[in-house]
């Protein structure tokens, strides 16, 4: 949820290949029980490799997918838009995206429907006393910058996995609030998450926007956190979204009923199983780090249109789309 967005995902996304779209990315499949008997769908998903991911993995291990007849073979790619380009032209059935970057093709025309809650944040997040203590997203500056405020970055390189997106436009309402032209009044370097860490490390990059389990490692190494620039900016509600090609909703109506159902099943258990659902998002992502230095993810149970229209209306607030987008039909009911 929750990324430097070097790419905007525009008519571009669309003639993106399907070799391109999924470059790079590394696979592992989930299937059937043992004991399970009938044939299996397999539905092809794509991940951007985040701890939240353990619902889709626990769904998995605990058969929820195999009991409404699906095998689940999951792909991560390098980043949100490559997966929605893949989802869009149906190299994949299904890909994880957060919201922004889904505005951000449907503005330009790329159609997408939104299957699923995949992460968000609860009704209290804003209200609470340590609002970053849900925020899985983070905004920290280079140990050796002596950056302490978002204030201080006036001028300064921020890196972040993709442009124009998620990360780049939470960091850009929190650069105006505190007086600095996002657009003009800092350098955005686009850098995937590990190689951010180790800019930061470097003093490359004077700050980073950062997603769990990439947060945990920069604050073990000691980088400031300036702030959790999610929270501000979502509030409540489902962020980070499973996402499909309208060909797809329309062909595979009932593969995507049936994954509908299972990823309901799979967020509810999460929930209600937390560690677990961690400890395999941790060793998805082939992480390092303990249960205790991961906040813990929260998986909703449904996506509103709230959940669109707020960060719709900010982005148009902020510069980064010319008009709202019209979300009529984007959420498929189940």
């Amino acid at each position: 949820m929750h990324i430097t967005r070097a790419l905007r995902v525009a008519a571009a996304v669309v003639a993106l290949g399907a070799a391109a779209a999924l470059a790079g990315c590394s696979s592992s499949s989930g299937s059937a029980e043992p004991g399970k008997k009938g044939d299996l769908t397999t539905v092809k998903v794509a991940t951007i490799g985040l701890t939240s991911d353990g619902s889709l993995l626990t769904g998995m291990a605990k058969g929820f997918f195999a009991d409404e007849g699906l095998r689940i073979e999951t792909s991560i790619v390098a980043n949100p838009p490559a997966g929605l380009a893949a989802a869009q032209s149906g190299q994949v059935d299904i890909a994880y995206s957060p919201s922004i970057p889904l505005l951000n093709a449907l503005s330009q025309g790329v159609k997408m429907k939104v299957v699923a809650p995949a992460d968000g944040y609860p009704d209290a997040a804003t209200s609470a006393s340590d609002p970053a203590a849900y925020d899985d997203t983070g905004l920290f500056a280079s140990a050796s910058s002596g950056i302490t405020s978002v204030k201080e970055l006036a001028g300064k390189t921020i890196a972040i996995p993709a442009r124009k997106a998620q990360l780049e436009v939470v960091i850009a309402e929190q650069l105006k609030k505190n007086g600095i032209d996002p657009a003009t009044g800092v350098k955005w370097v686009v850098l995937d998450f590990t190689s951010a860490v180790a800019a930061l490390k470097s003093g490359n990059v004077d700050a980073a926007g950062l997603v769990s389990p990439f947060t945990a490692q920069a604050l073990t190494a000691g980088n400031p956190q300036l702030a959790a620039p999610s929270i501000g900016f979502f509030e409540t509600g489902a962020t980070g979204l499973w996402t499909t090609g309208d060909a797809t909703a329309t062909s595979k109506k009932d593969v995507v009923s049936a994954f509908q159902r299972a990823i309901a099943k799979s967020n509810e258990y999460a929930t209600a199983h937390p560690e677990e659902a961690i400890k395999a998002g941790l060793a998805y992502t082939k992480s390092t780090l303990a249960i205790d230095q991961v906040k813990v993810p929260v998986w909703p149970a449904a996506v509103t249109a709230e959940d669109l229209q707020r960060p719709d209306d900010k982005m148009v607030g902020l510069g980064f789309l010319k008009k709202p987008v019209d979300l009529t039909g984007v959420i498929l009911s189940k």
